[in-house]
């Protein structure tokens, strides 16, 4: 598996790791390993390492179809896995509407906040004035327990069927473009119709995540699928890239959610 690493930037290779790990383990004990949640590329990754083994097989799920954010189950091929299997609890937070505005940022804010790591939690959902958000279950007491305010404001957790969970909404709008090079800091100034240099100062002022890791190198290269968020801005997915044009532009896709 060693040719694995070729196909992944220098930074993915810790990941690559403790995948492989993760499969050994399966393969050694014949038994299932449950991960905490993953981003897509993280995801991406894992499909990618554990195709190269014949008996192993790995599962994504993160409470609802469409779930950004996923466990994942590594499993050996005599297992059928099945949606209980991936210990995910939903909460329904509720709070006192009239006096305040809750957003995705308040409420990862306040997580982090408490010394809580992102991959206990799945997505965040909303639609209108509700909130929700998926835990891995071995942490739903201590998270019920510790996430009573957020911001100056008193919340209560409750606990929710995964059936009654908010929709997904993540459908990318695609449109061609032509840019000179892949740097980071051109395909954010591309993406969201801004100066480079403006571009070039969000990156620096650690504002622009590349598949949710935060690049503070302008000159960063980007490549096929990578997702990318500048705060203020929103997030774009890069598409296909489709050679050259005449005057050596790089043809390429670049998504906006709808």
């Amino acid at each position: 598996m060693e040719g694995i690493y070729q196909h992944f930037r220098a930074e993915e290779h810790a990941f690559i790791d403790v995948a492989l790990e993760w499969i050994v383990q399966v393969e050694d004990q014949y038994t299932p390993h449950l991960t905490d949640f993953m981003d897509p590329r993280q995801r991406y990754i894992l499909e990618t390492v554990v195709g190269g083994y014949e008996h192993v097989k790995v599962k994504f799920w993160g409470g609802v179809s469409h779930a950004e954010r996923r466990r994942a189950l590594i499993y050996p091929d005599y297992y059928e896995p099945a949606d209980a299997d991936f210990n995910i609890t939903l909460y329904d937070i509720r709070y006192p509407v009239k006096f305040t505005t809750l957003t995705h940022q308040k409420i990862l804010g306040t997580m982090m906040s408490l010394g809580m790591k992102r991959d206990i939690f799945g997505d965040i959902l909303t639609q209108g004035e509700l909130w929700q958000f998926f835990v891995m279950t071995e942490m739903k007491d201590y998270v019920s327990l510790q996430l009573d305010k957020i911001g100056k404001v008193n919340v209560m957790l409750e606990e929710m069927p995964l059936t009654d969970s908010l929709p997904v909404h993540l459908d990318w709008e695609f449109a061609s473009t032509t840019i000179t090079s892949l740097r980071l800091d051109l395909v954010v100034a591309t993406a969201h119709n801004i100066s480079r240099q403006k571009a070039k100062q969000l990156v620096q002022a650690k504002l622009v995540k590349v598949n949710w890791k935060t690049v503070e190198n302008p000159d960063f290269e980007c490549e096929e699928k990578d997702i990318i968020s500048a705060r203020g801005f929103g997030r774009v997915k890069l598409g296909e890239i489709n050679g050259h044009t005449k005057k050596d532009k790089i043809r390429i896709e670049i998504g906006h959610l709808k």
